[in-house]
């Protein structure tokens, strides 16, 4: 399968409150989130032959949940010329309560 540019889709809203409450129960206490600004994202979007972001786990050195970002290409390939982390996580930086974290 070759990547187009339209993988993925929305979900409502309920949806993705009955995902993240799901994973909340099963890891109190954890990462909830990753906050990435516009410019990073642009970055890797602006590649050339990017056709989405491909988001990666990991974990730092205290054992923190970590998103790392790369561009991918057509062929399904990381473009890894530029890749992103250093996002803001939540908690930390989680914004007003919501059915999403919350």
């Amino acid at each position: 399968m070759a990547f187009n540019g339209t993988e993925g889709g929305s979900i409502s809203l309920t949806a993705g409150a009955a995902l993240t409450r799901e994973y909340r129960k099963q890891n109190p206490g954890a990462t909830k989130g990753h906050f990435f600004g516009k410019d990073i994202l642009h970055q890797l979007l602006n590649q050339q032959g990017c056709q989405g972001i491909r988001m990666y786990y990991g974990l730092d050195e205290d054992g923190n949940k970590e998103l790392v970002l790369v561009g991918a290409d057509t062929n399904e390939n990381d473009l890894t010329a530029l890749v992103a982390d250093l996002s803001m996580p939540c908690p930390g930086v989680c914004g007003n309560a919501n059915v999403l974290n919350s």
